[in-house]
């Protein structure tokens, strides 16, 4: 399966410990297409459909529903546990999630 950066991917993110995200999940692939194409993992942000506006947190629709994608949940996860990509996000949504991780992990 091709993976590339910013596709909606379903990915089964158990067994967790605490506060991390658990279930099978939409998730949006954070890795760069360089990597996903090399190596046996891919770093992902998960989605939830329940969240409240934090400045991690980023809106979204996909497939009719309210998400937001959860970039203070970012993790590297192997490929065996990608189930499936949904979709791609779109070219706003891609540029809102660059500046949130740049604001929250960069500067």
């Amino acid at each position: 399966m091709e993976l590339n950066q910013y596709d909606i991917v379903l990915v089964n993110l158990d067994p967790t410990i605490g506060s991390e995200i658990k279930k099978t999940r939409p998730c949006i692939i954070i890795s760069p297409n360089e990597m996903n194409k090399y190596l046996s993992t891919t770093v992902i942000a998960p989605m939830t459909t329940s969240s409240k506006s934090y400045p991690t947190r980023i809106k979204i629709k996909h497939n009719g529903k309210t998400g937001w994608i959860v970039v203070d949940q970012i993790r590297t996860v192997d490929k065996q546990r990608i189930i499936k990509v949904l979709g791609k996000m779109t070219k706003p949504e891609i540029k809102e999630v660059k500046l949130v991780i740049k604001e929250a992990f960069v500067d």
